[in-house]
């Protein structure tokens, strides 16, 4: 099998990351990302761009790494027992956006690509990613226009895509021990190899150009929603479930940790401030019980 062009899929990676930031600081009307380029010791390096305090971002993080090794972390042959003894490369996007405003949702997006190789052999590679939505006070509309723009940059690659992955995300972003999903959901897709390198090359473009389409009308929208103490102590409370699923579940974090990426870049989707509290329950009937109705798959 020929060798895919890693070199097209990292200036794209590259591109990408500069788009985001782009439109997220002309969302955001006031602060700026913030680059802090690094080396990996054991081969390669990233570029992680932060913007803390905004007008409408607390805290954002949009990260490109391009990492390379000659031994797989365990995570990796622990999920694919036959990347044991190949030299890896492996390259993403990954963002989370954690918003002032508990009306507007926290968003998280990522698309990566994965080569192993031995001498002799033929390379195994993949494509992943995809992007979820986690509301704090969720509105209809904004559901479903997440939604419909994940289905329609689906909708070219074939009947059943939006569906598969939809599915797929929804059984990921699930949190066991909270019998509860992490938010809407969205888009979720891994080990894609399965369409000639060029088509799954492309399917990472579109989710990875789609994010925005999908993320930044709902923060336009929800920006300037008036709120108070009670709003801004239930998303803390909320933001306690992000820090759980991704210290406890997030095969992307392990990896990271695993393969000696950099911590602070890795660990960088953490929100700013969370809290957690015993045994809490919201009020039957209020704004806050609403949230639970959404936590659970349904068709957008």
């Amino acid at each position: 099998m020929e060798r895919p062009d890693v070199s097209q899929v990292r200036a794209f990676l590259l591109g990408l990351q500069d788009r985001i930031c782009a439109a997220l600081e002309q969302a955001d009307g006031a602060a700026h990302f913030i680059e802090d380029a690094w080396q990996r010791e054991g081969g390669g390096g990233g570029r992680t761009r932060v913007l803390k305090n905004g007008a409408v971002i607390e805290q954002g993080g949009v990260n490109f790494s391009h990492v390379y090794g000659d031994a797989m972390p365990a995570s990796a042959t622990a999920h694919r027992p036959e990347l044991a003894g190949r030299r890896f490369e492996a390259m993403g996007v990954s963002l989370v956006i954690h918003p002032h405003n508990p009306h507007v949702p926290t968003s998280h997006a990522n698309v990566r690509f994965f080569i192993a190789e031995k001498e002799g052999e033929a390379p195994i590679w993949w494509f992943g990613g995809g992007f979820d939505l986690t509301p704090f006070y969720p509105v209809e509309e904004d559901c479903r226009h997440w939604h419909r723009v994940a289905k329609d940059l689906c909708a070219p690659f074939g009947d059943g895509v939006y569906e598969e992955y939809k599915a797929w995300c929804d059984r990921y972003f699930f949190l066991k021990h909270r019998n509860e999903t992490r938010g809407v959901g969205g888009l979720f897709f891994d080990d894609l190899n399965d369409w000639p390198f060029e088509q799954c090359f492309a399917f990472m473009q579109a989710v990875g150009d789609g994010y925005l389409e999908a993320y930044q009308p709902i923060i336009e929208r929800r920006k300037s929603t008036p709120y108070g103490e009670r709003e801004r102590q239930f998303q803390l409370y909320r933001r306690g479930r992000y820090v759980e699923f991704n210290l406890v579940f997030d095969r992307g974090t392990l990896f990271g940790l695993q393969s000696g990426g950099r911590t602070e870049s890795i660990l960088m989707s953490m929100p700013p401030l969370a809290r957690w509290e015993y045994d809490w329950q919201p009020e039957p009937g209020s704004a806050e019980a609403v949230l639970y109705d959404y936590l659970t798959p349904r068709q957008w």
